[in-house]
């Protein structure tokens, strides 16, 4: 294995086991914001039966009140019924007095109505508050987490490149360098004394017809020239 794939492999190890020690917190926070999830979902379904409860409160409130009020009103109505004398007094006088009772009756209950339609209605504006500020944090961690995650990836990245230019060592490459250079020098002064091998491994019969064809390239200039001469008035013409 080269050099530089050993530093890559080396790197990428590295990079690998510093992802998988990342991963960890990160599932682990995204399992805390799935479970974060989870309690709202209870805390919801809480508000909403407290909220029942509270309108349960509000409507026995409403009703007590209601019915104290109508209770009232009918003794007032028997009093003045017998004194128009439509009704026995003494029978009024004991129908207004239980009209009374239950009158009482209604405000004591109306009393206990009030104090829990007050105690709901503190523990729904708690739980709306709670339940806020869950939803914001949530949001919040989220993304948070998200870019967390995408830094963690990145760090690694980086981390990975940077480990592997860290471990390149210059003296050793430019050596590798050098010694490449004098193998392609190598190279090409064996394929230049080839060369020359081959131009000078020529037989004597190629010598042969090579002076022949210099000596035929010889006579026939000459004879153009004697025949140039014998055309002409005999003097040469400066060249």
């Amino acid at each position: 294995m080269g050099l530089f794939k050993r530093i890559f492999k080396i790197g990428e190890a590295e990079a690998h086991s510093l992802v998988d020690k990342l991963e960890d917190p990160i599932k682990l926070t995204e399992q805390a914001i799935r479970d974060l999830k989870e309690d709202l979902g209870e805390s919801i379904k809480a508000l909403a039966e407290v909220k029942a409860m509270a309108i349960r409160a509000k409507n026995e409130v409403e009703m007590h009140n209601s019915k104290a009020k109508d209770f009232e009103n009918k003794a007032i109505a028997l009093i003045k019924r017998a004194q128009q004398g439509s009704i026995d007094g003494a029978e009024a006088d004991r129908l207004a007095t239980s009209a009374l009772a239950k009158k009482d009756e209604h405000i004591r209950s109306l009393s206990g109505a009030v104090e829990n339609q007050k105690k709901f209605d503190v523990s729904v504006a708690k739980l709306e508050g709670s339940i806020k500020n869950l939803k914001m944090n949530i949001s919040k961690w989220e993304n948070e987490a998200r870019t967390l995650k995408a830094r963690a990836k990145v760090a690694a990245a980086t981390k990975n490149v940077n480990k592997q230019l860290a471990g390149v060592d210059s003296s050793s490459t430019i050596a590798m360098l050098e010694r490449m250079k004098e193998k392609v020098n190598q190279e090409e002064s064996i394929a230049e004394s080839y060369a020359e091998i081959a131009e000078s491994n020529v037989s004597v019969e190629d010598e042969i017809n090579s002076a022949l064809e210099e000596s035929h390239s010889s006579s026939d200039a000459l004879e153009a020239l004697k025949n140039k001469l014998a055309l002409g008035s005999g003097d040469v013409e400066d060249v």
